[in-house]
């Protein structure tokens, strides 16, 4: 396409701008056409929602909707909905924490995250997503709690270990991240390297013994 433009541009300037035009006006048709899809899916769905006002479900299908275009706010509003109606839709508890997380609003996505784990407690990645709130929220001892957690579930959950290594850095306790380190480096040295570059800039002045 580039060497035909090129060409139509030496031969023709004119046929060159008419071609620019013609693709400017694909992508506009494309971009318009992905758009009304979106919005023709949220349609869908809230027309499935006003039919079936008391289906949970339908609300929680309506709220992922929501979350797959970023509308985090209207998500929230419907897996409330969701909520009200079947209050033990373990799906919903665990998209509104994410909902608000992606908000950054962790202090909100935090009971839901706890809330998650109450309802699965031996589920790794339930602890893991609690420790990343707790992170987010500077709580770096509840952090490294649950992503022991995670790691008790699943020893070889290498993401807790690599975390919860930062926290302890977070935390001033440097001695404690080097273990992890020389664990990681064993185990995946993709982490390893990563935290090496932690370690490298880390606080050693403020170490504790």
């Amino acid at each position: 396409m580039i060497h035909l433009a090129t060409t139509l541009n030496r031969r023709n300037p004119g046929n060159f701008r008419a071609l620019f035009r013609m693709l400017l006006i694909l992508s506009c048709i494309t971009a318009l056409s992905a758009c009304q899809n979106k919005e023709g899916k949220i349609r869908d769905l809230q027309q499935t929602v006003w039919k079936n006002p008391e289906n949970a479900r339908a609300y929680l299908n309506l709220g992922k909707e929501y979350s797959r275009q970023q509308k985090f706010t209207e998500a929230i509003d419907a897996y409330r909905r969701a909520i009200a109606i079947e209050p033990g839709l373990d799906e919903a508890y665990s998209a509104m924490g994410a909902a608000y997380f992606n908000l950054k609003n962790y202090s909100a996505a935090l009971p839901w995250m706890q809330r998650r784990v109450q309802m699965a407690p031996d589920d790794s990645l339930r602890h893991f997503d609690l420790g990343n709130v707790y992170y987010q929220l500077n709580r770096y001892d509840d952090a490294i709690g649950s992503y022991r957690q995670a790691i008790d579930n699943s020893y070889s959950f290498d993401e807790a270990w690599y975390t919860m290594a930062i926290c302890q850095m977070k935390a001033g306790r440097m001695d404690e991240a080097r273990k992890i380190h020389t664990w990681l480096e064993k185990k995946n040295n993709y982490l390893a390297v990563a935290l090496e570059r932690h370690l490298q800039s880390g606080p050693r002045q403020n170490e504790k013994k």
